[in-house]
């Protein structure tokens, strides 16, 4: 709802987080939600419907993200009600045809109006809860959770269960987290792949692993994609669509690719969404570049992000290296290599996909210290 809610906060000239709080036990959700343009947002049933006005009647919440606890981590104590909004996720097995709470999970670093259990995925024993009105300013992988300075930037929780205990196993953040960025707002997961949406992204990036750090198209989106490798999370890729788009004329927001219901990922494959997309292109692979079908909207595929191996260097024997890597055939991808993690990285060879998806190269001309190496497209 927060593509509705965010016409709703321009209007009431107030801040998104602080329109949940303004929202919160009131009808203009329920109706937000009757309203969606997207049908996927939409009440599916009458009896949904009827169960949130019942619940509005009742003065219960109509969801998690809006549950106040200060409780953190899993099972902490609910009735401590000083974090406003703060969100809470709940576990529940089933024995039979009985169902039972297993656990209560709250964000490691709770505080009021973030949001957490805004978006849930589940894959085997482990859950992800986006919390996408986060503020920290943290990068990457279980960063720094308290220095709140990137208003709305979002963040998302993983967590793992063994046995019948449950615990927090990673804190995820953007590689490039930025205020009003709405990371967590939505949330998939696959195995050990995990997908985070962020709609209100706004670098002008295309493809994959682009540059983050232009910022001139707000709203365009962006998703990001982490593995895991025994208890170990990192970042695997940074999505944008293949025409990042902000604002059109009229438009007070881009593409919104990533935003809620609009991440999917199974196996080695990632479907994003971007409900505001503007291009006329019909069918698969169209044109996308003519933008005057407003809101139109698009579904981009990626694949080939599953925690298997991608990029493997083998010695050659006289000081070399070969690198092999696979990738999807027909695409172009460019091999990099920087002496640090961060880089600066300078591209070492450009490839186009064979049929077979595999792709060797081989380093002769080595840098002096340590060396990373990656793949971006195009």
């Amino acid at each position: 709802m927060v593509s509705v809610s965010r016409g709703v906060s321009s209007r009431r000239l107030v801040q998104l987080k602080e329109l949940i709080h303004v929202l919160r036990g009131d009808l203009d959700w329920i109706v937000m939600k009757c309203l969606e343009k997207d049908r996927a947002r939409r009440y599916e049933t009458a009896n949904g419907l009827a169960s949130d006005l019942k619940r509005h009647l009742s003065n219960e919440l109509v969801g998690a993200p809006f549950e106040d606890s200060n409780a953190t981590s899993v099972n902490g104590d609910q009735s401590n009600n000083d974090a406003i909004d703060s969100g809470a996720a709940y576990v529940f097995v089933r024995s039979g045809t009985n169902w039972i709470q297993r656990a209560y999970l709250k964000a490691s670093n709770t505080d009021s109006g973030d949001g957490f259990g805004w978006w849930v995925a589940v894959s085997g024993d482990t859950v992800v809860v986006g919390a996408p009105i986060e503020d920290s300013n943290a990068r990457g992988i279980n960063g720094n959770q308290t220095n709140n300075s990137g208003f709305q930037s979002g963040a998302a929780y993983v967590f793992v269960r063994d046995g019948t205990n449950w615990s927090q196993q990673a804190y995820l953040k953007a590689s490039n987290t930025g205020a009003g960025d709405e990371f967590g707002i939505a949330v998939a997961i696959s195995g050990d792949t995990v997908v985070v949406g962020a709609p209100g992204e706004a670098s002008n990036a295309t493809g994959v692993n682009g540059n983050q750090a232009n910022n001139s198209t707000p709203g365009s989106g962006a998703a990001y994609v982490f593995v895991r490798n025994g208890t170990n999370w990192v970042q695997r890729a940074y999505l944008k669509a293949s025409n990042t788009g902000g604002p059109s004329p009229g438009e007070l927001y881009g593409d919104d690719l990533g935003a809620d219901h609009m991440v999917a990922v199974s196996g080695d494959t990632v479907v994003l969404g971007a409900h505001a997309e503007d291009s006329n292109g019909v069918g698969v692979n169209g044109n996308q570049s003519v933008r005057t079908a407003m809101d139109s909207g698009a579904a981009y595929v990626f694949t080939g992000f599953g925690a298997a191996t991608r990029l493997a260097l083998t010695p050659d024997g006289n000081g070399g290296y070969v690198i092999n890597f696979k990738g999807v055939p027909d695409l172009t991808y460019r091999l990099q290599r920087a002496s640090g993690v961060t880089g600066p990285w300078d591209t070492i060879a450009t490839n186009n996909v064979p049929a077979s998806g595999l792709i060797q190269h081989h380093e002769t001309s080595l840098l002096p210290g340590a060396a990373f190496y990656r793949t971006v497209q195009p």
